[in-house]
């Protein structure tokens, strides 16, 4: 009976979401429902053979161990900088700047490494053609959209960069929508360590969910921005999959590109949340002062949500604005406005400051559903969030000037339908975690 019910809430926000961006549709009548019907089917197929497919789950969490492996000679790198404010998490506690930031660093050398030697490519390749295939894409839209899952919104309009200036509006709002709805690389490692700390069976859970997300919710986004702008012009590019991108001169030019890629993100994400939290933090103490204690809605906060939330605040608002995205989730109704909190600062500030919530929740003792963190897990993991559109103009316009009217007018329409596309992956989730 509550698979049955869990399964009716799944259907229902899919349902919704679908309508949703039908009504943001530039064109309703173009729509192509072939397409959105053979990207959902892959998007529950893929859902399906990685969570309940026996030796498929297995092979993921092989690969989730491999992950968690790989932390772990990351972490060697950092003790052997920082030391004891590495290893002593019960001296020290777990200092994100010690722990964390070097992942992505790490991670980003590796990556780059892999790109050398052709691996990444070979996947992005595989999964582009099981897109083309299916969903009759392009070739250049496939392996975009295949690129995003592991290399992130920045690096993949690199492997289609002689088709760029070519893309119709429609591609270049798939290339855009995918972006957002996927992490990769370092990123990627981050959430990882952020969110499981220290404990491996937590690393684990965290890896194989996340890395599971980015993978399902690559058709996700092919499916909401073709709802959002269908194509109505004629393509005039080249239909067979050729990778472009720069190549490393070699394996130590590589790695020293990789790291200091790494390490810009790594000092980017590390101001970034140093002020959004901070921010958040002024805005809570100004709202639960000066609007919250004259008129008694603090306590009324505090009573309505045993004490989850300190009383009328930012937070709170963003909870009630997101609630009934939560539950058409399939949120449990105990979480549903924590879920809606974490939503809302999601897509208003990033998914970085979001997770960071969560993880706040955990080590607070706030006892949430294990189902609402499975859900959280999945309806966070993307980058769609407004600095992500100013991050792709940038991206994507420098290597095609062209197209920079184009980036500036789809960004608003990428980010609805990034985040749209995370809300599939999440409601499919919660059906089936």
């Amino acid at each position: 009976m509550e698979f049955l019910i869990d399964l009716s809430r799944g259907i229902l926000g899919i349902a919704v979401m679908l309508f949703f961006c039908y009504l943001l549709s530039s064109n309703r009548k173009a729509i192509n429902w072939k397409l959105v019907g053979m990207g959902l089917t892959l998007q529950i197929l893929l859902a399906i053979l990685v969570l309940k497919v026996p030796f498929i789950n297995t092979g993921f969490d092989w690969i989730a161990k491999m992950f968690e492996k790989t932390l772990r000679f990351s972490e060697a790198g950092a003790t052997f900088i920082f030391g004891d404010l590495v290893l002593k998490v019960d001296t020290f506690g777990y200092i994100f700047a010690f722990q964390v930031l070097p992942t992505i660093i790490f991670f980003s050398a590796l990556s780059a490494i892999l790109y050398y030697m052709g691996i990444l490519q070979k996947v992005v390749y595989w999964m582009a053609w099981v897109m083309k295939k299916t969903m009759h894409l392009s070739g250049p839209e496939s392996l975009a959209a295949a690129a995003n899952v592991f290399i992130g919104q920045t690096e993949a309009p690199l492997i289609v960069k002689p088709y760029l200036e070519k893309m119709t509006r429609s591609e270049i709002n798939c290339l855009m929508t995918g972006g957002m709805a996927t992490i990769a690389g370092g990123v990627f490692a981050a959430y990882v360590g952020y969110l499981g700390g220290t404990d491996d069976v937590l690393r684990l859970y965290f890896a194989k969910h996340l890395l599971t997300a980015s993978l399902i919710s690559a058709p996700a986004a092919i499916v909401a921005a073709k709802i959002l702008l269908p194509e109505t012009q004629e393509k005039d590019i080249d239909e067979q999959m050729k990778m472009s991108g720069h190549k490393a001169n070699n394996l130590l030019d590589a790695i020293s590109s990789g790291s200091w890629d790494g390490l810009k993100l790594a000092v980017n994400v590390g101001v970034m949340l140093l002020v959004f939290t901070a921010l958040i933090e002024f805005a809570n103490a100004l709202m639960i002062k000066f609007v919250g204690g004259p008129t008694g809605l603090n306590e009324y906060v505090v009573n309505v949500t045993d004490g989850r939330f300190a009383g009328f605040n930012f937070t709170y608002i963003l909870g009630v604005i997101f609630a009934p995205v939560a539950w058409l989730l399939g949120t449990p109704s105990e979480d549903i406005l924590l879920l809606g909190q974490l939503l809302g600062q999601k897509t208003v500030i990033n998914e970085f400051i979001a997770y960071g919530e969560l993880e706040k929740f955990r080590a607070a003792g706030i006892d949430m559903n294990p189902k609402s963190i499975l859900i959280a897990t999945y309806a966070l993991c993307g980058f769609a969030n407004f600095a992500s559109i100013g991050i792709q103009i940038g991206g994507i316009g420098a290597i095609a000037p062209g197209q920079r009217k184009t980036l500036t007018e789809l960004g608003i329409k990428a980010l609805i339908g990034g985040t749209i596309a995370s809300f599939f992956t999440a409601a499919i989730a919660g059906v089936l975690g």
